[in-house]
């Protein structure tokens, strides 16, 4: 049908991520003329899938692109590669262009906000394929789309306390919907990643594929306790790293095989086709009247977030993203007891006191 008015805002080139309209299958896997469902990629596998400015532009535009395409079923939103779904904001970006500029990262997260509400405003349903981590604001983007089908190596978590900031970017909001109140404050204060088996086990996704082949058959992540529910002792440990000696042939399993995420994307195939067989409007409807739990939180919070996070850009932010930064592989946490020392002698934030915070820090 020609003569058909075009509602995107632009025209756009991507650069920055992977947009491709893939054809949508019917139940016995035939390819539907007419109809697509949209793929949007991360590409920036190289620093695990951490989105620029320019990526974060190029997200809300795909996003509305793909909501205004009258022949797509459902969206995918995922990374490239096989290490990680997205682990937030671009920490070099951070440290060497927003630290200590609140009133660039103000409007940084201005458009930030407005990708997590492009996923959450937009027409069809939205699909979060993890295939790798998914930590901090990729955490936050994830638990915006409106399912999520990862691998079962993928992990999930945030950082901000950890590194300067807060998740304030939606997990926050989002997260205590999905897992209740003492788990997102558990994740959200201590840091500690999930496992995709215990984020299953707590709500936060829609399923969970094997991803690793051994000897050319998919096995369960071998880092982890996936056999049984409790130890010898009692302890609940389904989903947990192993340890010791177990995590040790953990390792080995992992480096005699290789990550294939072919099962991944039937599943995230299979549960398009279960979109398509719906009435559209109805579909949409429904998703929209769900977002709503989500949506209430966000739209209350994210400008006084917002206003927060800028000014954090001054204090904690800038010495956090510098030490993750700057820091050696091993160390990209500022020193947390002489933070709390200095800080509880009255010190002011200042240079001095990010340097001999810092884990580049060498007394003289």
């Amino acid at each position: 049908m020609s003569g058909l008015s075009s509602h995107n805002l632009v025209e756009t080139t991507y650069k920055e991520i992977i947009y491709e309209k893939r054809p949508a299958k019917d139940n016995q896997g035939n390819i539907i003329e007419g109809l697509f469902n949209a793929w949007i990629f991360l590409n920036n596998p190289s620093q695990y899938n951490s989105y620029t400015t320019s990526a974060v532009k190029e997200v809300i535009l795909a996003m509305r692109e793909s909501s205004n395409d009258r022949s797509i079923v459902a969206v995918v939103f995922t990374g490239v590669g096989d290490k990680a779904f997205c682990t937030g904001g671009n920490t070099k970006e951070y440290a060497e262009y927003y630290a200590g500029n609140p009133q660039e990262y103000k409007q940084y997260m201005r458009i930030f906000n407005d990708m997590v509400s492009s996923i959450l405003m937009h027409d069809k349903p939205v699909i979060c394929r993890v295939n790798g981590m998914r930590i901090g604001g990729g955490q936050e983007i994830g638990m915006a789309c409106d399912f999520s089908i990862a691998s079962d190596l993928a992990r999930f978590g945030q950082a901000g306390p950890k590194h300067g900031s807060a998740p304030i970017g939606g997990a926050t909001d989002f997260l205590p919907l999905f897992v209740g109140i003492e788990n997102a404050m558990f994740s959200c204060t201590v840091c500690e990643p999930w496992s995709a088996h215990e984020a299953l086990r707590f709500g936060l996704l829609t399923e969970v594929v094997p991803a690793l082949k051994v000897n050319g058959e998919y096995i369960a992540n071998p880092m982890v306790v996936v056999d049984k529910w409790v130890d010898d002792k009692g302890q609940f440990v389904y989903g947990k790293s192993k340890t010791g000696a177990e995590l040790a042939k953990g390792k080995e399993i992992m480096k005699s095989g290789t990550v294939d995420l072919t099962a991944l994307d039937e599943a995230v195939d299979k549960y398009c086709t279960k979109l398509l067989y719906t009435m559209p409007n109805c579909l949409s409807k429904t998703i929209n009247t769900l977002r709503i739990h989500k949506l209430n939180l966000w739209d209350i919070n994210k400008e006084g977030h917002r206003d927060w996070l800028a000014l954090n850009m001054m204090t904690e932010g800038k010495a956090g993203f510098r030490a993750f930064n700057e820091g050696p592989k091993d160390n990209r946490e500022v020193d947390f007891v002489k933070l709390r020392q200095m800080l509880a002698k009255g010190h002011e934030w200042n240079d001095e006191l990010i340097k001999v915070t810092s884990p580049n820090y060498k007394k003289d």
